[in-house]
């Protein structure tokens, strides 16, 4: 089993499209890249931390390659975008790849690069790609989010506008 690290906004959202697939072990929501310890989210959404709301996702490659990975997580986000995700404003909202090994930081580099390079996007591609740092798992309300509080979550997803954006660039 490896780990990949993603931001891409909100974590609750982040969840969803990678939960229950084939070869994902785990999905944690947490918080990476601030300059202080065991961080709550009360400190993080502040966004004074430095800290990015990112999901961990414990994986399988035979089962489901890093690659793939890529792919569902750029059409997710909104890669142009560096003051947040949709409805969610500040750096810790920001999208980025953290990388776990070398192979994993070049299939970035080149995923990132093939995004750039299609067309698909207007302005320019802003996503990070940076090493893989301390994670801190977010407190026990926000793990699997989606499942415990469903109103909330599809109320607040219908909100944010990041629907309409993935249909817009990826169906």
């Amino acid at each position: 089993m490896e780990k990949a690290t993603f931001a891409g906004g909100c974590f609750w959202c982040m969840v969803t499209p990678f939960d229950e697939l084939p070869g994902i072990g785990g999905i944690v929501s947490g918080y990476t890249g601030g300059h202080i310890e065991n961080p709550t989210y009360e400190q993080v959404k502040t966004g004074t931390t430095g800290h990015a709301e990112v999901v961990e996702i414990t994986f399988d490659p035979e089962l489901f390659p890093y690659e793939r990975l890529l792919e569902l997580y750029w059409q997710q986000i909104d890669p142009t975008d560096s003051g947040g995700q949709f409805h969610d404003r500040g750096s810790q909202y920001r999208t980025a790849i953290y990388y776990h090994n070398e192979k994993q930081k070049q299939l970035a580099k080149e995923s990132k690069k093939a995004i750039e390079e299609s067309g698909r996007f207007k302005k320019p591609i802003v996503t990070e790609i940076e090493p893989a740092v301390t994670f801190y798992p977010a407190e026990e309300y926000h793990q699997d989010y989606h499942k415990k509080n469903k109103q909330h979550y599809k109320e607040d997803r219908e909100k944010s506008g990041r629907d309409e954006y993935i249909n817009e660039h990826w169906q």
